[in-house]
């Protein structure tokens, strides 16, 4: 049995984090637990650390989902998709200065504080409670800190510095708060994951029913990425290196099996959201219908968050044909990679395009191109194929990302040989020829691999944040902006895609108002601002 099986929480959970807080603090609550009775037992103590887990997603597509496609949105990889004007996609995607109040960024910043929550009552009552069994309690206190330090990166590379919290506090407690530095914020996150992989088994050792659960590898994985975020090269190549050598992690053979829903949690996976069916409760993920095609039929979706031509132009200069058909789907196809029901499919759409072909109808859809990692083939949909109900787990951490990871914090400390090596092994997968390159080449090319790879897997927009160009600009300042390479590829005759240029519902002007001194952050929400009486501070430039 694996850990997606647990995700029915029990009812202290969601009386603690769901329910008012000034109604948790004036009322006992009746026939329930709460937490001076709770954590008497180990299984209480795993019950609750499950919760953790559940924060990842709060198994609902509108807490944590939406900025997760934000961020590709945000980017070249990305359009908002479906034309129907969403405007806090389109108000943060299009660089439009107001995001102050976008709902999307406040569910986001509001929910993984809740999931800070959860673990930091974890952390501090798991180490006061009656458990025996010591290893087993400094495990759970290990799981919980993972997930802490997880929480805390995704807050500090969308909003920069913010306020560390690392106990149990009501409302009043933190009135006054300030946003800690984002070195500081990083720190927390090191030493957390630090701990974490200090006491955390290797995937090899756990059990059926532990499949799921946080890692030593999970953790060192993403202390290397934090480091690397940071430009800690030498850090970030010994924790990297350190996942490498302990050898329990490798690519499968075949990139079509990466995001299979038969491959969840496979050998090349460190870190997965897991999902589960069910026709009742919402234990599922929701990406293969909110990104999912708008065409009619069973293949109905919300087309939010489309791939873009210009993300496809860079697998054809690449002469990456594998990685391609695999990534992105797009109107006219005659096949859909991993599909053997594709004349069904074509029936159930109703043929619109009356020659046997798959409809990503350009007027609904602003690239006609849709999300190949995310797309369920027919005959592996649940009976409900819906938001909230699809199995295929969420893949936060591969192999092939600490591959690239270790490939660019050795091309950074002069060590190419190492980077080559590194590099080559994933291009190998896909057939792609071994590079050579060295220096400020290779850098290049491990930048262009990232892309390929990771698509579409929350990457892209924190690249392009980070990485600086050869004229000393943070690269997303080259490609997006009035002269951005992104903005001229998609309004040049030349270069501009018929499907794109024709559906202006959606601009191809993207990325023409972006500033390097707004919009290499999100803005903090403005409630956060107003109930803290404007102790915590806005980023630059968001009004």
């Amino acid at each position: 049995m694996h850990m997606k099986k647990y995700y029915i929480l029990p009812a202290l959970i969601l009386t603690i984090l769901f329910g008012s807080c000034s109604d948790f603090l004036e009322e006992e609550v009746r026939g329930q637990e709460n937490l001076d009775t709770y954590f008497k037992t180990e299984a209480e103590a795993e019950s609750f650390v499950t919760g953790c887990y559940n924060a990842l997603t709060f198994n609902g597509w509108w807490q944590v989902n939406t900025v997760w496609l934000l961020s590709e949105m945000t980017s070249d990889d990305g359009w908002m998709g479906n034309t129907t004007q969403q405007s806090d996609y389109t108000s943060l995607a299009f660089f439009q200065s107001n995001g102050q109040s976008n709902g999307l960024i406040s569910n986001f910043w509001q929910y993984r504080y809740k999931g800070i929550l959860r673990t930091n009552i974890a952390i501090n009552k798991i180490a006061e409670a009656p458990i025996t069994d010591e290893a087993k309690m400094a495990r759970l206190i290990a799981e919980a800190k993972f997930l802490r330090a997880f929480y805390y990166f995704e807050l500090v590379k969308n909003f920069g510095g913010v306020p560390i919290v690392e106990s149990f506090v009501m409302p009043d407690e933190i009135q006054g708060i300030e946003r800690n530095s984002a070195e500081e914020v990083y720190a927390f996150i090191e030493k957390d994951l630090q701990d974490a992989a200090a006491v955390l088994p290797q995937r090899s050792s756990q059990s059926d029913n532990e499949v799921g659960r946080a890692t030593r590898g999970a953790a060192l994985g993403f202390l290397g990425k934090v480091y690397v975020y940071q430009g800690k090269w030498d850090e970030a190549k010994t924790a990297l290196k350190t996942v490498i050598d302990e050898g329990e992690y490798q690519l499968l053979n075949n990139f079509g099996d990466v995001w299979d829903i038969d491959n969840d949690n496979s050998v090349e996976s460190l870190f997965e959201v897991q999902f589960t069916y069910d026709g009742v409760y919402a234990l599922g993920g929701s990406l293969s219908v909110v990104a999912g095609n708008r065409s009619g039929g069973d293949q109905d979706g919300w087309a939010w968050g489309l791939p873009s031509a210009n993300l496809e132009n860079a697998y054809l200069e690449a002469g990456d044909s594998e990685r391609l058909r695999w990534t992105i789907i797009k109107h006219g196809d005659t096949d859909i990679a991993g599909e053997p029901d594709f004349e069904e499919v074509i029936e159930l759409q109703g043929d619109q395009n009356g020659d046997g072909t798959y409809a990503v109808d350009p007027s609904k859809h602003k690239s006609a191109r849709l999300m190949r990692k995310y797309y369920i083939p027919l005959s592996k949909r649940p009976e409900v194929f819906n938001i909230d109900k699809v199995p295929l787990n969420h893949r936060l951490l591969r192999y092939a990302d600490i591959l690239l990871l270790y490939a660019e914090a050795c091309n950074e400390t002069g060590d190419d040989v190492s980077a080559r090596a590194a590099l080559n092994e994933v291009r190998a997968r896909v057939d792609l020829p071994a590079v050579t390159a060295g220096g400020n080449d290779l850098r290049q090319l491990i930048r262009t691999e990232r892309r390929l790879e990771l698509a579409f897997e929350q990457n892209r927009l924190y690249d392009i944040r980070r990485w600086v160009d050869d004229n000393g600009k943070k690269v997303m300042s080259n490609i997006m902006g009035e002269n951005g390479s992104f903005v001229r590829w998609n309004n040049n005759p030349d270069t501009r895609d018929p499907y794109e240029w024709e559906n202006q519902r959606e601009s191809s002007d993207k990325g023409s108002t972006f500033r390097e001194d707004r919009d290499l952050l999100f803005p903090i929400p403005l409630y956060e601002i107003t109930m803290s009486n404007g102790s915590i501070t806005q980023n630059p430039g968001w009004n």
